[in-house]
């Protein structure tokens, strides 16, 4: 798993980068939780992100926001941040010119990150986002949410409350051309503490069954 450093908007990013080996193969980002309190690109969940994608033979990158680890900068609330994605995933499309299609997975702070890209970038789409914090960030940004997704949340997470999560999806799936699946892990924290193999398997059914629908297509 090759180490990268490339530019973005506040300096150097570190990121770690896994090839496709197939030219057109899908791209994926992962996207870690808050700088703040310990969100790193090494975090147990945006690991096994990473991995999960490359497992299905997608181009996958994972990498530090501004000012964590070797990523040069300093916390910026949200908006260095989209930055940073945005560069990130203009780097994966140059070094993966042909990619069929892009995704993005976000862990917390960073699925709050992937949804504002997804609104950006309408080549994503797929996202998948993990207990997104809906009573902490406004997500009133998605209108209309461009993409089909998967947000999936613990129903004993008392960072982010479930009811919090539940209003944004029921607010998401009155749109219509998209389909956004809810998942609830019974026993799960924020963290997902014991819960982290329950929480792959959970994403790892929900994008076969994406791919296998997009083949068909």
């Amino acid at each position: 798993m090759p180490e990268v450093i490339f530019n973005g908007p506040a300096g150097r990013i570190e990121g770690r980068f896994q090839p496709a080996k197939g030219r057109n193969a899908p791209i994926a980002m992962i996207l870690h939780p808050h700088p703040q309190f310990g969100g790193t690109m090494n975090n147990q969940v945006a690991y096994r992100l990473f991995y999960m994608f490359k497992e299905r033979g997608f181009a996958v990158l994972r990498f530090n926001f501004r000012g964590v680890g070797r990523s040069q900068g300093a916390f910026d609330h949200g908006a260095g941040e989209l930055s940073d994605a945005a560069s990130a995933l203009d780097w994966v499309q140059t070094v993966h010119p042909d990619a069929r299609s892009c995704w993005v997975a976000g862990f917390s702070f960073g699925a709050w990150i992937g949804m504002q890209l997804l609104m950006r970038r309408p080549e994503i789409e797929g996202f998948i986002s993990i207990a997104p914090p809906a009573n902490l960030h406004d997500f009133s940004f998605l209108a209309p949410c461009p993409s089909s997704g998967l947000i999936v949340h613990g129903d004993v997470d008392k960072v982010v409350p479930p009811k919090d999560v539940q209003t944004l999806v029921d607010k998401l799936k009155m749109q219509k051309g998209i389909t956004i699946e809810q998942r609830t892990i019974e026993g799960a924290n924020h963290f997902f503490d014991q819960k982290v193999d329950e929480l792959i398997d959970t994403c790892g059914d929900y994008l076969d069954r994406r791919l296998a629908m997009a083949e068909a297509g």
